[in-house]
């Protein structure tokens, strides 16, 4: 079977898309407090649906935690309460966006790509509206990671850049070691799989494919649902984050995102082992929750 071919192209996913409004001007200068936001990949996290409940893996599949290399976010709200509908909270950051590729779109070469445990954004404190939140709501843009597969008799790892804005504007991405060139927008579901080389056989090479959404925690489902085609990810402080105007300090906030098994496959020989040249079909590559920390 020719490597090149690989089955990867088989509905890769765990994308979804972001709300279409114009960026928030940047915050002026202000030297004073600022609240500042982490990125943070938990391998250990509680595992959710899209409504935020806990999730097993189903029989017949197959699931592992991926090594996240970067990660980007494209919009950041905080929400006083479950009725706060998606918008009406206080959005501290909306990133850049485009038109260079004909509609509306995420800037990539704008977008800050952070690793794990890094600050994605940060926002005078003074800027902040004062009151009690109790949600965070993040558009998650674009992931970077490693996933373990077996082809051929060979245990490798293979990298994937999956792009899942609502549209994106990319110039040129880097999988791993080597340069895509796309000069156009991309929708949701966009990714590319750089596949390592396998001795002199085969070369290491990149596929491109274009997949659906998947999984989208909301435990606010009934009360603030997210839009058909959103990627905003809800998540519930564990007690109320309190802006009160006069703070004197920096504030982080970690916004904890669990990866625990979010790469998921259909698994033909039910050994738990990624093998896509014998029928192992990927289904989902969805964040499975986020819960927004204030670190003292």
């Amino acid at each position: 079977m020719n490597y090149k071919h690989f089955i990867f192209a088989l509905i890769i996913g765990g994308t979804f898309a972001c709300n279409k409004d114009h960026p928030e001007p940047e915050p002026t200068e202000d030297t004073g407090p600022k609240l500042i936001f982490r990125m943070k990949m938990d391998a250990n996290q509680e595992r959710v649906d899209a409504f935020g409940q806990p999730a097993t893996v189903p029989s017949g599949h197959g699931a592992q935690t991926p090594n996240f290399k970067s990660i980007s976010a494209h919009y950041i709200e905080l929400a006083p309460n479950a009725f706060t509908q998606i918008g009406e909270g206080d959005v501290v950051y909306h990133g850049i966006e485009t038109t260079a590729g004909g509609s509306t779109a995420v800037d990539f070469d704008q977008l800050k790509k952070v690793g794990n445990g890094e600050v994605i954004y940060s926002k005078p404190l003074s800027q902040i509206t004062p009151g009690d939140y109790n949600y965070a709501r993040v558009s998650i843009t674009y992931q970077n990671y490693d996933v373990d597969f077996r082809a051929n008799g060979y245990d490798l790892t293979g990298t994937i850049a999956s792009f899942v804005g609502f549209n994106t504007y990319i110039s040129s991405h880097t999988v791993k070691t080597k340069t895509v060139a796309v000069n156009a927008n991309k929708s949701q579901g966009y990714w590319a799989w750089e596949t390592p080389a396998i001795g002199t056989v085969y070369p290491a090479t990149v596929i491109e494919g274009q997949a659906p959404g998947t999984t989208v925690p909301n435990p606010l489902h009934a009360s603030s649902p997210i839009p058909p085609g959103s990627c905003l990810v809800t998540g519930q402080f564990q007690t109320p984050f309190t802006v009160t105007g006069n703070e004197t300090e920096d504030i982080i906030i970690d916004l904890s995102f669990s990866v625990n098994k979010s790469f998921e496959w259909t698994d033909a020989a039910d050994n738990n082992i990624f093998e896509p040249l014998d029928g192992d079909t990927v289904v989902d590559m969805g964040l499975r929750g986020l819960i927004p920390i204030v670190v003292e």
